[in-house]
């Protein structure tokens, strides 16, 4: 399967909305919008990603659009995140995007945060040389309680 990135187009952001929709994927990032499914919320977040310094890419396996991937947030304290359908979770595609993003982000520190029970993202950070750095609980929308979650940085 040949995985690439490329900056995100107007037709990826359906596609995106419906990927942030699935009730098992949201379950597993656990910290997510309060209401995911309010799409002027959702259009007015990518219409601020995209106009402002973040990194934001599609992920495209075999030239389909299967989730996203971005770099965000003020110098010295800027995160990764990423989204994979699910229908694609368990073939390396999380890992690839990520590797590749930061490949063309050679900003350090990176942070990334999980739920601590997403062992599958966690093993996608560390496999990226991410390293557990903290441990701290916070109300996770998708899951209407406090939820442990794992804090990770990329120092170098």
């Amino acid at each position: 399967m040949q995985i690439a990135l490329r900056p995100v187009h107007d037709s990826d952001l359906p596609v995106f909305y419906r990927q942030t929709n699935d009730p098992e994927s949201l379950r597993m990032a656990a910290f997510t919008p309060k209401d995911p499914a309010d799409r002027d919320t959702f259009d007015a977040r990518w219409k601020r990603i995209r106009a402002s310094a973040d990194v934001a890419r599609a992920i495209l396996a075999d030239g389909d659009v299967v989730g996203s991937v971005a770099v965000y947030g003020e110098p010295g304290e800027r995160e990764v995140t990423y989204w994979v359908d699910r229908a694609y979770w368990g073939r390396g595609i999380a890992t690839a995007a990520l590797a590749a993003l930061l490949a063309e982000v050679p900003e350090r520190p990176l942070y990334a945060r999980a739920a601590d029970d997403n062992a599958g993202s966690l093993r996608v950070l560390e496999k990226c040389g991410f390293r557990v750095t903290a441990r701290t609980t916070g109300y996770a929308h998708a899951r209407g309680a406090e939820t442990g979650e794992v804090v990770l940085v990329l120092a170098d």
